[in-house]
């Protein structure tokens, strides 16, 4: 025999907007602060290592990724700016900003990859260490921090998505200080009391006689 209830049974309920939107924000964060991070503390580690021939010995260099392009730093600070600038603008704004923090890592990875086989750092420092501009160096050698460089800007690249896809389940921080369409009630204005001394003097300097009916 079987019993008909009426007490409804549990469903599982599936992942909403608005925990796609909280889920994709923490990634967004995490991602954009570490990446640009990485790609800051990677831009000044050495990149490079060679020797180069003074006065018939061998000479070693080094360059720091500063010295070979400054291009990731400066982009992992424009796109550490834009994962800021996202929570300050909606809508339209909001899609522009996370497409210059996609493009940001985008071009994080690609500098730094083009970087990690370049040798013109490395080729300035021996001829001012031989003093011949024709010199170049000798035994190069490319540390991974190129690739970490890459890397930090990959995570910018993933951050920018993340805006690009959920930005606009993601709340602003403006959105407190903005009006909700709703009209804001009048203050109603209590005429002043005509006996009171401050409307007498008024009224005096406007030439006009207070006592008057």
């Amino acid at each position: 025999m079987e019993y008909v209830t009426a007490v409804p049974h549990p469903r599982s309920e599936a992942p909403g907007p608005a925990r796609s939107g909280r889920r994709s924000l923490a990634l967004a964060l995490l991602f954009g602060a570490l990446g640009a991070v990485v790609a800051l503390l990677a831009s000044r580690q050495g990149w490079s290592e060679g020797t180069a021939t003074v006065a018939g010995g061998d000479f070693p260099l080094s360059a720091k990724g500063g010295d070979v392009t400054g291009v990731p730093a400066s982009l992992a600070i424009v796109g550490l700016a834009a994962l800021v600038a996202v929570f300050a603008v909606r809508r339209a704004g909001r899609f522009l900003v996370a497409g210059l923090l996609a493009l940001s890592g985008a071009g994080t990875v690609v500098s730094a990859l083009l970087g990690a086989s370049d040798t013109s750092a490395l080729d300035e420092k021996a001829a001012q260490a031989s003093g011949d501009s024709g010199a170049t160096v000798d035994a190069m050698t490319h540390t991974a921090w190129p690739y970490v460089a890459a890397a930090g800007g990959l995570l910018l690249l993933l951050a920018g998505l993340l805006a690009l896809r959920y930005g606009r389940l993601w709340p602003a921080m403006s959105g407190r200080y903005e009006r909700d369409g709703t009209p804001r009630p009048r203050k109603t204005r209590v005429p002043a009391a005509p006996d009171r001394p401050e409307e007498i003097w008024k009224a005096l300097d406007r030439g006009e006689d207070p006592t008057g009916a």
